[in-house]
């Protein structure tokens, strides 16, 4: 396991990384690791755009359609 070191985090930011330590019962090292685990699962938006550059858009409605809905939404 790697150790980070995170150097010029301002005291406001700190401060609440702490509280909302506290307030799930961990140490503030256990809460920071845990969202940096879920922040590092997530894809980047580099990845979102070639997942949806590859999926099928032969079917669903057309660019037209959608126009349609939404002019006749505003009324």
């Amino acid at each position: 396991m790697s150790t980070l070191y995170i150097r010029d985090v301002s005291d406001q930011v700190a401060e609440t990384l702490k509280a909302r330590a506290a307030a799930e019962g961990k140490s503030l090292s256990a809460y920071v690791g845990a969202e940096l685990t879920r922040f590092a699962a997530r894809p980047t938006n580099a990845q979102v755009a070639a997942r949806l550059r590859e999926r099928d858009r032969s079917i669903g409605p057309t660019s037209q359609e959608i126009l349609q809905e939404l002019q006749a939404g505003r009324r």
